[in-house]
C-alpha cells in the first residue's frame, strides 16, 4: 500500500471515529457548560418556592400516595405473585413510576426545548445539540431523589434493600440513548410543528398505562402482550425490579441488545437534528 493510500486511511478511521463520538461531544468538550445547563435546569425549576430543593423528594412521594391510594385502597390492586416473593403493591408500582417519569420528563419537555430557548438559536455558535443532554441529566437527578424515596420505603415497609440494587445503573444506561434519541427527533419536530407538544403529553400517559409499569405482561392475555412488549419502558421496568425487588442479576443478553437498538435511535435522531437545524433560526 502506498503511502498516500495509507495517509487516506487513517484520515477515513479518524473521520468515522469522530463522527461516531460527536453526539457525545456535550460530555467530552462541552462538559462544563453542559453541567451549568443542568443545574439551572433543576435550580430554576425550584426556584422561588418555600421547600425549594426539597419539592424533588416530596412530589414523588406525594405522586406515591396518590397512586397508591388509588389503585390499591380504592380499586383494591394486587400484584400476581412473582418470583422474589411478594412485595407491597405501593413499592412495586413506584419503581415503575421512576422509569416511566425520567423517560416521561425528556419526552414531554423535547419539543418546546429549542422554541423555549430562541436567544441561543440566533447565537451561531451555540451548539444547540447539547441541551437534549441537560434535560436528560436533570431528569436523571430526579431519578437519584426518587430512589432516595424508594429505598426509604422499603425500609419502611419490608426492613430490607436488596445488594443487587447497585446494578441498577447498569440497567438504566441503555435507556439513555434511546432517551437522547427521542429528545434530538423531537425538540426538532417540535420547532416546525408545534401541535407536537400537545402529542408528547398524550403519548407519555399511553407509554405509562400500555407497560408493565401498572400490570404484570404474563398477567395479560396472550393476544394483548404484544402490546406491552413492545413498549421500550417495559423492559426496563421489568429489570429494574428484578434487581430492586427480587434480588436477582439483570439480563445482559437483552440489556446488550436493546443498547444496539437504541444507539442506532440516538444517532438517528442526532443526525436528523444536525440536518434540520439549519433552519430553526428562520422559523423562530
Amino acid at each position: 500500500m502506498s503511502l498516500e493510500n495509507t495517509v487516506v486511511s487513517i484520515s477515513d478511521n479518524t473521520g468515522f471515529l469522530r463522527g461516531l463520538f460527536e453526539p457525545c461531544q456535550a460530555l467530552i468538550s462541552r462538559r462544563t457548560m453542559t453541567f451549568e445547563l443542568t443545574k439551572r435546569d433543576i435550580l430554576g425549576r425550584y426556584r422561588g418556592a418555600s421547600f425549594g430543593l426539597f419539592w424533588s423528594l416530596l412530589s414523588p412521594f406525594l405522586m406515591l400516595l396518590i397512586y397508591t391510594f388509588a389503585f390499591g385502597f380504592v380499586f383494591k390492586s394486587k400484584w400476581p405473585h412473582e418470583p422474589g416473593g411478594d412485595h407491597p403493591f405501593a413499592i412495586v408500582l413506584y419503581m415503575g413510576l421512576i422509569v416511566h417519569g425520567f423517560f416521561s420528563e425528556c419526552l414531554t419537555r423535547s419539543p418546546t426545548l429549542i422554541t423555549s430557548n430562541t436567544n441561543l438559536v440566533k447565537r451561531v455558535v451555540f451548539p444547540l445539540e447539547i441541551l437534549p443532554w441537560s434535560i436528560m441529566l436533570s431528569a436523571l437527578f430526579h431519578v437519584g431523589m426518587n430512589l432516595m424515596v424508594f429505598s426509604v420505603l422499603r425500609l419502611a415497609m419490608e426492613h430490607t434493600l436488596c445488594l443487587s440494587m447497585l446494578w441498577l445503573p447498569v440497567v438504566f444506561l441503555p435507556m439513555l440513548p434511546l432517551t437522547l434519541g427521542v429528545c434530538w427527533f423531537f425538540a426538532s419536530f417540535g420547532v416546525y410543528l408545534r401541535d407536537v407538544s400537545q402529542i408528547t403529553g398524550v403519548l407519555s400517559t399511553a407509554m405509562l398505562f400500555v407497560s408493565s409499569a401498572m400490570i404484570p405482561v404474563k398477567s395479560l392475555p396472550p393476544g394483548y402482550q404484544w402490546v406491552f412488549e413492545i413498549n421500550p419502558l417495559t423492559f426496563i421496568i421489568d429489570q429494574a425490579r428484578a434487581v430492586t425487588l427480587a434480588g436477582h442479576a439483570p439480563d445482559f443478553g437483552g440489556l446488550a441488545l436493546y443498547a444496539i437498538v437504541a444507539l442506532v435511535f440516538m444517532y438517528g435522531g442526532y443526525a436528523w437534528f444536525m440536518l434540520t437545524r439549519r433552519g430553526f433560526a428562520d422559523v423562530l
